[in-house]
């Protein structure tokens, strides 16, 4: 007997069908994230540091130096992977000739995408990219208190969720469009509050216009701290799990933004009461949020 089937016996003692499980499992799709694939460089015309305690340093060995090389390499990863899958996009890894700003960007910059993964059968999920740019470098975005900066964001924002629902059309798949913003201070603040209402009031515009939800679904995701904003995170759990609940957004939960001792698996059945949909990011945590590859671990299971 393989252990398979040895297994598979004992989980029927515990009344769990395992074929049912795994044909169950054949139909979730994952979306793998862009990024890990180019050591978060992009394909931008832009200057600034990453920001937000991201520590990536863009010269992995070997990482995708142009869309075609990064989309190879997701073929190839995807050809090792059962199952049918997603894409998760960050903005700043449009396919264009042109150099939008970030406050200018469309659908036609990320089209090829979309034709690449109609051709491949994939999904796709998107992300407005809050950091690596000039208007980001002191780690506020859409808290920032100049409102020129904010409302730069904001309408960054707007467009990735335009963006977003067309690929959703035209893929004939909801395109999830995660939010996550580096804000924070290195030290601590005297005001703790003005930052945190900036921030709401922020998503509230950005988020305005109800889009169709079979075409593009909203997350906001959470971030214990980083590097250089040690001192407060403005985005914390408990400021978008509250957003979340109130505006009825989906909440995002990555394994890799809280304290190493916390376990993400016991709050899903927390949330789980209080929002209707839920985003994990699976990541792999070395002493921090290091995004290294995942490996099957207690927490996964």
């Amino acid at each position: 007997m393989s252990n398979y089937e040895s297994a598979k016996v004992q989980f029927a003692d515990w009344g769990v069908d395992t074929e049912a499980a795994i044909a169950r499992l054949k139909t979730i799709p994952i979306s793998m994230h862009c990024w890990q694939g180019d050591d978060v460089v992009g394909f931008e015309q832009q200057k600034g540091t990453s920001g937000g305690g991201i520590q990536a340093t863009g010269n992995h060995p070997g990482r995708a130096r142009t869309p075609d090389e990064l989309r190879a390499d997701l073929e190839f990863s995807y050809s090792m992977i059962p199952g049918n899958h997603r894409l998760n996009l960050h903005a700043m890894y449009m396919d264009t000739d042109e150099t939008p700003d970030r406050d200018e960007i469309e659908y036609k910059h990320f089209a090829a995408w979309v034709d690449w993964a109609s051709s491949q059968g994939l999904g796709l999920d998107f992300n407005p990219t809050f950091f690596a740019h000039a208007k980001a470098d002191d780690n506020l975005t859409l808290s920032h208190p100049d409102k020129g900066i904010r409302d730069f964001w904001i309408e960054h924002g707007k467009r990735t969720r335009e963006i977003a629902a067309k690929m959703g059309e035209t893929l004939g798949s909801a395109c999830v469009n995660n939010v996550w913003v580096p804000d924070g201070y290195k030290d601590y603040p005297i005001d703790r509050i003005s930052p945190r209402q900036r921030l709401e009031a922020s998503l509230d515009e950005m988020l305005t216009h109800n889009l169709d939800k079979s075409k593009m679904l909203d997350a906001v995701e959470c971030k214990l701290f980083g590097i250089g904003v040690e001192a407060m995170t403005i985005g914390s759990h408990e400021f978008y799990m509250g957003y979340a609940i109130r505006k009825g957004t989906v909440l995002c939960l990555d394994m890799g933004h809280f304290h190493p001792t916390e376990n993400i698996a016991d709050k899903l059945s927390a949330v789980a009461l209080s929002v209707d949909e839920l985003l994990l990011h699976v990541s792999r945590p070395m002493r921090w949020d290091s995004d290294h590859v995942i490996l099957q671990s207690d927490d996964i299971l």
